[in-house]
């Protein structure tokens, strides 16, 4: 089969149930969705159209090549689901690299869709800061972006055109910016990592003071789901209403309302959240709690 590569000027557009847009609080005094770009993936396959095209000024997303995306879209479905973005799980490395490209494209049209003016520099550097997340309480400041995973389980960048990504499958992504877009961190928020005061020493490196801090919380597993011994609750003592007792001894524990009280206490009051259960919504997330085997989806957020 030939190899035909597609026009630059043609613009990928990906399915609504591939990638959830951020939706930021809404204050009078600053649009964040102007400033900072975040996004959550999800385990389902995106479908590739090319139905429109960009400004004549600005190209923004790499060819791509027909055949290798008609072979990708034939590859049978795994227990790792359609769009895996984590190499460490047992998936097919290829497969990984494709599903991260894809993500990266649409990074970049989302970047070019708030920068398309006559003479714009093309968005085609942007480049993703990948953690190796070991559930600590890790924080890395990034100035460029390593090829290499860097092992923490927080990151944080006040520079343009780096994505800062989170991977989980249960676990809680915290995403956090300033109001005015000028800095921006990513956290693995599992409960070791929360226990760890990973939120605490995030906001601590950040120059930015908690009050003018923005935060969103993103899908994970749900307060109705994540049952926990009693080692977890003395983990989190200061915060018993998080928790609730189960007729077997153990307790059901809420992240997103740790998470919240963490927040709260340190100074943040502004939160966003998209409360969806990972393990009861295993057709959109993926859920170690709840298949094991599985890959990983990411939190994606970068400063436009």
């Amino acid at each position: 089969m030939a190899k035909t590569n597609i026009s630059l000027r043609k613009q990928a557009h990906f399915t609504n149930a591939t990638f959830k847009l951020v939706k930021w609080p809404f204050s009078s005094s600053y649009s964040l969705d102007d400033k900072v770009l975040a996004l959550q993936t999800s385990r389902i396959s995106p479908q590739l159209s090319l139905k429109s095209s960009l400004s004549e000024q600005v190209s923004v997303i790499p060819s791509w090549n027909n055949e290798r995306l008609e072979q990708t879209s034939l590859i049978e479905k795994s227990c790792f689901g359609d769009f895996n973005l984590g190499f460490h799980v047992g998936d097919n490395a290829e497969r990984v690299t494709q599903n991260r490209s894809v993500l990266k494209s649409l990074i970049s049209q989302q970047l070019s869709n708030k920068t398309v003016l006559p003479n714009a520099r093309r968005i085609d550097e942007v480049k993703i800061q990948w953690l190796e997340q070991v559930h600590g309480s890790e924080v890395v400041t990034v100035t460029s972006v390593n090829e290499q995973a860097m092992i923490a389980d927080a990151s944080i960048t006040r520079q343009k055109n780096i994505a800062l990504a989170i991977m989980t499958a249960d676990c809680l992504p915290i995403l956090l910016s300033h109001n005015t877009g000028s800095e921006i961190a990513a956290i693995h928020g599992g409960w070791r990592p929360l226990a760890g005061n990973i939120i605490a020493k995030t906001i601590a490196k950040m120059n930015s003071q908690p009050s003018d801090i923005i935060a969103w919380l993103g899908p994970c597993i749900g307060k109705d789901a994540f049952e926990v011994g009693g080692e977890v609750k003395q983990a989190f003592s200061q915060f018993n209403n998080a928790f609730v007792k189960q007729s077997n001894g153990k307790y059901l524990a809420d992240l997103h309302q740790i998470a919240r009280l963490q927040l709260a206490y340190l100074g943040v009051t502004v939160i966003a959240s998209l409360a969806e259960c990972t393990y009861h919504e295993t057709q959109t997330y993926y859920s170690y709690r709840k298949e094991q085997v599985t890959g990983r989806m990411a939190s994606i957020i970068c400063r436009r």
